[in-house]
């Protein structure tokens, strides 16, 4: 998961982009950049691992002059921790061209081989991102005129969808034009977009990948890009977007709304905030069926996440909700670190148990959901140690049984803990006295309440469906294998995590 922001204004935007991606940090704490284009029509890009306020410093930020610029934080699915994958990526022909990418494609390595093979484009990395924007580079360089027309580009992005599959959300400038901006045919990973008007009336424009990170710069949320749809403003404002799929249909990433996105942005119409208090009271009320002879003095959210859904829960059950936890806010997300090891190591820093909630009493915990299972057995026994008479466990999510292959970093089915496991079998193995789970039409509708008009919601992590017809077992195992090699690079590469990614902005 990563999250993605482009900004074209009437002054130098560095600032603003950087404002962003500090609010979209939730969805990677791998890596972060910045590209603009200054006066002189030159990139200036800044990347390397890190946070976004470690990553940029001011002399950095002194360089990234420009009107426009995308910016990037990342975590990794494909690819690895390198620096080196960082984002975003610019080629230098045609024109030149950067771009920075939410998601993951599923045919990464068809598309390389015909990227070399046809377009002699070579690809320097493991990141799909990087081949994502040499297809639309080499699509772009199929028009002899220059300037490109808003037509010609849009026709690259028809061309670029029916080549490539998988989610992606991306931002994009091509140098001597101005800001692109794209959506996968399905809309499985967000992507919206806002405009500021000036007192002199001048407009400017901004997309990313959460409507928090228009908020936070004043911005006006206007609307969310469609699955398919392409976005394209000249760098003298000229606004054009065109629907780019033969055959869009709304499928949203549903985790989305159980875990990543912020509870203040708005999401393909629905409240991320509302839809967690909709999955509390869908849970709370299945809890009240099935639980009634579950003695529980206390309900406690692991936070955050869950703190919504938790509280819907203790309302309906007519239980006390306590804030049991003290969170340390200066570790990342365990969910989204790189490698099980680290996650393990971080759960203690991360979290402390309040003593005085937790002994002797019978405690309900509230998560967003149960992954690889690491946090939660952790949590678990650090609860006990504290006191805890008898601990139950509720998941806002249901059970998540198959790998992720659209960016979200579950590619191997044997990490998750539902995996071959029944709901008493994953109880047992993360030491919960009684686990229950979210029932996935629950989950849906959740998030159908707000918006009706959303039919579908790509839910492979539960239900094993892919909507791109493309993932079967084959490629399921092929997965595996490269992850595996990937993760035994990054130990035998330890060294070159500390490398920084510049050019002359150093």
């Amino acid at each position: 998961m990563c999250g993605v922001v482009g900004i074209l204004g009437c002054s130098t935007v560095n600032q603003s982009i950087y404002d962003a991606l500090t609010v979209l940090q939730h969805r990677g704490q791998d890596a972060a950049g910045i590209v603009t284009i200054d006066e002189q029509n030159r990139f200036r890009l800044r990347k390397a691992n890190g946070l976004v306020k470690d990553v940029f410093q001011e002399h950095h930020m002194q360089r990234l002059q420009g009107k426009l610029g995308i910016g990037h934080v990342r975590y990794p699915t494909a690819g690895s921790s390198s620096p080196s994958e960082a984002q975003p990526f610019y080629v230098n022909s045609p024109y030149g061209i950067a771009l920075a990418h939410n998601g993951n494609l599923t045919n990464t390595d068809e598309l390389s081989k015909k990227v070399f093979e046809l377009a002699r484009r070579h690809i320097n990395t493991n990141s799909d991102s990087e081949v994502l924007l040499n297809i639309f580079a080499s699509e772009l360089d199929q028009f002899p005129t220059y300037p490109l027309t808003a037509d010609n580009i849009f026709n690259a992005i028809a061309n670029l969808h029916k080549i490539i599959k998988g989610a992606y959300a991306c931002v994009a400038m091509i140098i001597g034009h101005g800001l692109v901006a794209f959506r996968d045919p399905y809309g499985i990973r967000p992507l919206v977009i806002g405009r500021r008007v000036l007192d002199n009336q001048q407009i400017e424009y901004m997309v990313a990948s959460e409507s928090v990170a228009l908020d936070v710069l004043d911005f006006e949320f206007v609307r969310d890009v469609a699955p398919g749809e392409a976005i394209y403003i000249t760098q003298d404002g000229q606004f054009y977007s065109q629907q780019c799929s033969d055959n869009p249909q709304y499928y949203p990433c549903i985790f989305e709304y159980v875990y990543f996105a912020r509870p203040d942005s708005l999401m393909n119409g629905v409240s991320v905030y509302q839809s967690r208090i909709l999955m509390g009271q869908k849970l709370g009320n299945k809890i009240a069926r099935e639980w009634k002879d579950v003695d529980i003095d206390v309900v406690i959210p692991i936070p955050e996440t869950s703190c919504d859904a938790a509280l819907e829960i203790a309302r309906i059950l007519n239980k006390p909700y306590r804030q049991g936890f003290v969170k340390n806010r200066y570790v990342g997300r365990t969910f989204i670190m790189p490698g099980q090891a680290t996650r393990k190591l971080s759960v203690r820093r991360k979290l402390n148990a309040n003593r005085i909630e937790f002994e002797g009493k019978n405690v309900l915990l509230v998560d967003d959901s149960i992954v690889r299972g690491t946090t939660s057995e952790k949590i678990l026994e650090m609860v006990r140690s504290v006191g805890a008479k008898k601990v139950y466990l509720a998941s806002a999510a249901p059970e998540i049984r198959h790998p992720n292959v659209y960016g979200i970093d579950m590619a191997v089915a044997s990490e998750l803990i539902a995996f071959n496991r029944t709901v008493e079998e994953i109880a047992k193995e993360i030491g919960a006295d009684k686990l229950i789970f979210q029932d996935l039409t629950d989950l849906i509708d959740s998030i159908r309440e707000e918006n009706p008009d959303i039919h579908h919601f790509e839910c492979s992590v539960f239900d094993g469906k892919y909507i791109t017809e493309d993932v079967d077992d084959n490629y399921l195992s092929l997965l595996e294998q490269k992850r595996n090699s990937n993760t035994l690079g990054l130990f035998i590469n330890k060294e070159s995590e500390n490398l920084e990614i510049y050019n002359e902005d150093q």
